[in-house]
């Protein structure tokens, strides 16, 4: 798919202008990768704090997560905001910058694939990104509560949750209790036009923009887009090449 040189764009109810689409090509994609890696045994990149504004608009969020990926792909890691300052600042409140909604696959912990450290980030993780009043109240909390600007639903390659579904619906075999409804939920995106792991893969991406869709239709959650407080953006990350890149 050649979604991977597309750059990750605000996905909200409006369509997005030109002036506000120039700044989010900057986003998730960008060029090849700069590195190859670190040599072996070399010390981990110290806890750096935080040198710029925190993001407030979601084009901001949106650049603070892409450099904070291009970090991670090649191996440039800051760590940022874990020293000792930043955790006694803490204590007191936080005020992160975006909102991560992400599958609970132990291969895709947000921190890590934005290089973002203690107070960045508002994380919630569910199996395939499935909502429920739960993972939904977390979002609403963090967007009207925190002010949050930027809600991200990042799906992944070879998503465990998403093959689950794909292939009891494919069999008709009825999984184990609680994973049912994962499959349930999962289901109306299913990709039938393809067959096999391309059934899966389009699914992956499926059911990040039906998520993406539900979120934003949301009545509080559209007011915020609406009056261009907030941006609700679908993504996908790449096991292979730790790549983010917008899923529209």
């Amino acid at each position: 798919m050649n979604s991977e040189d597309t750059p990750l764009r605000s996905a909200g109810l409006a369509p997005v202008a030109p002036a506000r689409r120039t700044l989010l090509r900057a986003g998730l994609t960008g060029a090849t990768a700069l590195g190859t890696g670190v040599a072996l045994g070399a010390p981990p990149a110290s806890a750096a704090p935080r040198t710029r504004p925190r993001p407030t608009t979601p084009e901001e969020a949106l650049r603070e997560l892409a450099a904070g990926n291009r970090r991670w792909r090649t191996y440039r890691e800051q760590h940022p905001d874990e020293n000792s300052a930043t955790r006694k600042s803490l204590t007191t409140g936080q005020h992160p910058f975006a909102l991560v909604l992400g599958c609970v696959d132990s291969r895709v912990p947000p921190e890590l694939v934005f290089d973002q450290g203690l107070g960045d980030l508002l994380t919630v993780r569910s199996a395939g990104e499935v909502l429920d009043e739960a993972v939904l109240g977390s979002v609403a909390y963090g967007v009207l509560e925190l002010g949050i600007p930027l809600v991200l639903v990042l799906g992944h390659q070879s998503c465990g949750a998403v093959r689950a579904a794909v292939e009891a619906d494919t069999s008709g075999r009825q999984l184990p209790a609680h994973i049912q409804y994962l499959a349930e939920q999962i289901r109306p995106a299913i990709d039938r036009t393809k067959e096999g792991d391309a059934r899966v893969d389009a699914t992956v991406d499926a059911n990040v923009r039906a998520v993406r869709s539900r979120l934003a239709s949301e009545p509080d959650l559209a007011a915020q887009v609406t009056a261009g407080k907030l941006a609700v953006v679908g993504a996908r990350y790449e096991l292979t090449t730790q790549l983010v890149h917008s899923v529209g």
